[in-house]
């Protein structure tokens, strides 16, 4: 048998690797944490791999490990501290070298804009109701939208209305989205484009450089579709 396949179950350590990568991508994005794809992707896969390495141990060496689990979660702070600021001084000198040869423009000729996740970072210190502008649960939803749970669940299912997480497994979901009893067309395509439903508010409910100033939410309430379609491919 290969060292690299659990005797137990026969799962391989790359398919482990893979499923762990996956459970962290989901958790990282339950919780809102605001990372571009490739970041997220990244993150997740090398959480995978460290993870799934370890039942691959032989007994002995796990036994070692779990003696001095502290020195090596110190290790691991450090390694990963040393990484991102070498990244970070990396990323800095490529951007100075890049800015003296010209700053970077659009297709208009306009400075470029900040990456979504970029303009987002500070969500994470931040109630929902302090940016989102007005939510609301699903009774109120029902009650005074007509919008019955399950419809309105099937809706969050298939990635059709922005649904903000709000404590444990509570959603709310942003008002402005909604016209007559239903979201408005081109919320699908946007969440399509932009996975993370804070993220994809966060963009839907401001002003945007990627169409002149204008807040894509009230362009989709005026039927602009294709315009905020194409800026939120744009940005992924």
């Amino acid at each position: 048998m290969s060292r690299f396949q659990n005797p137990s179950d026969g799962i391989s350590q790359e398919a482990l690797a893979g499923l762990m990568a996956e459970a962290v991508q989901q958790a990282l994005m339950r919780h809102g944490v605001m990372l571009d794809a490739e970041a997220l992707a990244s993150a997740s896969r090398i959480a995978g791999h460290v993870a799934a390495a370890l039942p691959f141990l032989p007994p002995a060496q796990r036994l070692a490990m779990s003696s001095f689990k502290g020195e090596w979660t110190d290790l691991a702070s450090d390694f990963f501290r040393a990484m991102t600021d070498k990244v970070a001084s990396d990323g800095s000198a490529m951007s100075d070298r890049a800015l003296e040869r010209s700053p970077p423009k659009s297709e208009t000729g306009r400075p470029a804009a900040r990456p979504i996740a970029e303009r987002a970072v500070e969500l994470q210190s931040m109630l929902i109701e302090d940016w989102a502008g007005e939510v609301a649960g699903s009774t109120y939803l029902e009650e005074k939208l007509r919008i019955p749970r399950s419809t309105l669940h099937r809706w969050q299912r298939r990635g059709e209305v922005v649904a903000l997480r709000k404590g444990g497994r509570k959603h709310v979901f942003p008002l402005a989205q909604f016209i007559d009893g239903r979201p408005v067309p081109g919320i699908g395509d946007v969440l399509s484009a932009i996975a993370n439903p804070r993220l994809a508010w966060f963009w839907l409910s401001r002003p945007s450089p990627e169409l002149d100033g204008r807040v894509p939410i009230e362009m989709l309430r005026e039927d602009m579709v294709e315009d905020v379609i194409g800026a939120a491919r744009a940005l992924s």
